[in-house]
């Protein structure tokens, strides 16, 4: 099969959706199709060098921005177009502001979900044109259901089905500003009719986005996420007094929960047996983000237990899989309901237990792969007993996390994820093929 995956991509950092899709596009190429990644708005940033890191960028967040504020934009040169979507440009740019910010996309959303009729048209009009210098893809594939404004064109254009994986939108959405929230959500409920299958990272996240948008159930599969589980392995070297350290690895903001895991940290550290406690943060930090940590080492200061802490933004895959090894209890006590939560087949593949809250996808996937325990949510009293009935009881901390790692290995890699979305593929492109398939949308 040939497939077109559509991306967005971030551009200065990592992105749990797009080590996601990027994986799964060159898994399914083991698999022996023939697949295009291509980036939207903003380069990839992948873990791995791979080509598409360099990738032409199409609805190049520039010009995306500048024929958002002006119609002349659209009377640019070809030139300085192409000079504008240079990938090297693209993450100067994005190192330096906020491009991925919901609550100063409001507009800017509204605009690129209505696809033609938005102020972008030019833009998906060059990027149709550029698909079509290509043979033909048998389905596209889009990243997220925010990529509906495409939907119309690309079927136009191609007459191919169109897949698309939900994963994350809802939180994306919601914190859009009140103006924009119930407008985007509108909108999204419209153009999501034309795509012909959905596959959703969790039960949760189907589940969700079926009651939001009003789709049909018969059209949302359920896939949940694989890993690249190259180099994830368990630590055999720890020493004995080693102090005890919780582990946390997502994006250093407040969303993620970073907040409510250190007021639990500084609730263990004011009980004598955990007095030697240590906390390692590590992830993506945005330039808004660092007020965050700071308020966070305040806070740590004015307890007496900054001591005890570690910040490690914008780690490496490398740096990232040493500090999970060195973990004895990992925890991202996000805020909001996340679709799926990659970082827990992380820590698990590493032979860490896991505390989550009881909330969103955490509950079905702790319930699929075992290896850890949930606590209220928004609580740090609950995550913090949590944490620690882990760290009294090593021998079933210990069996927790191995029986995780061993279900991770067994269920959740890579190339499992993609012969479960080459099925739906190979399933909708087939119906499209037979003559009395419905007509695609246009």
């Amino acid at each position: 099969m040939r497939i077109v995956q559509l991306i967005p991509g971030t551009g200065s950092f990592y992105c749990g959706s797009c080590l996601r899709d990027n994986a799964l596009g060159h898994a399914l190429r083991r698999l022996g199709h023939e697949v295009r990644l291509v980036p939207l708005y903003l380069p990839f940033v992948l873990e791995e060098h791979q080509p598409e890191e360099q990738a032409p960028v199409h609805l190049g967040g520039i010009n995306m921005y500048l024929q958002h504020k002006s119609a002349l934009a659209n009377w640019l040169p070809a030139w300085l177009r192409r000079t504008l979507d240079a990938p090297g440009l693209l993450r100067w740019v994005a190192r330096r502001s906020n491009m991925t910010g919901a609550a100063e996309l409001g507009e800017l959303t509204i605009s690129t979900l209505r696809g033609l009729e938005g102020r972008q048209a030019e833009e998906v009009r060059r990027l149709v044109e550029a698909l079509r210098a290509a043979p033909p893809p048998d389905c596209f594939l889009l990243s997220n259901a925010m990529l509906c404004g495409l939907v119309g064109s690309l079927a136009a254009g191609f007459r191919r089905p169109i897949l698309c994986t939900l994963q994350g939108e809802a939180p994306f959405l919601d914190a859009l500003p009140a103006a924009h929230r119930e407008e985007a959500w509108g909108i999204l409920r419209e153009r999501v009719r034309e795509i012909d299958r959905f596959i959703a990272v969790s039960r949760y996240c189907g589940d969700l986005m079926i009651d939001r948008l009003d789709l049909p159930r018969e059209r949302v599969h359920v896939v949940l996420n694989g890993i690249d589980l190259a180099d994830f392995a368990p630590r055999f070297d720890r020493q004995e007094d080693e102090p005890p350290t919780i582990g946390y690895l997502a994006r250093l903001c407040r969303d993620k929960g970073l907040a409510t895991l250190v007021e639990a940290f500084i609730l263990l550290r004011k009980r004598a047996e955990f007095a030697g406690l240590r906390l390692r943060a590590a992830g993506v930090m945005l330039r808004g983000d660092e007020r965050f940590v700071e308020s966070l080492r305040a806070r740590l200061r004015e307890a007496g237990e900054l001591d005890g802490v570690e910040f490690h933004p914008n780690v490496d895959r490398a740096a990232k899989i040493d500090l999970l090894r060195r973990l004895d209890v990992f925890s991202v006590p996000a805020t909001y309901g996340e679709s799926f939560g990659l970082f827990v087949l992380e820590a698990l593949a590493c032979g860490v237990p896991v505390v989550q809250p009881r909330h969103g996808a955490f509950p079905e996937l702790l319930d699929a792969v075992g290896g850890g325990v949930l606590c209220e949510p928004d609580d740090p009293a609950s995550l913090a007993e949590a944490i620690a009935s882990l760290l009294r009881d090593r021998p079933r901390a210990r069996a927790l996390g191995e029986a995780g790692r061993e279900r991770v290995l067994a269920d959740f890699g890579v190339d499992r994820m993609a012969r479960e979305v080459e099925q739906v593929c190979m399933m909708v492109a087939s119906r499209a093929s037979e003559p009395s398939a419905r007509p695609l949308p246009v």
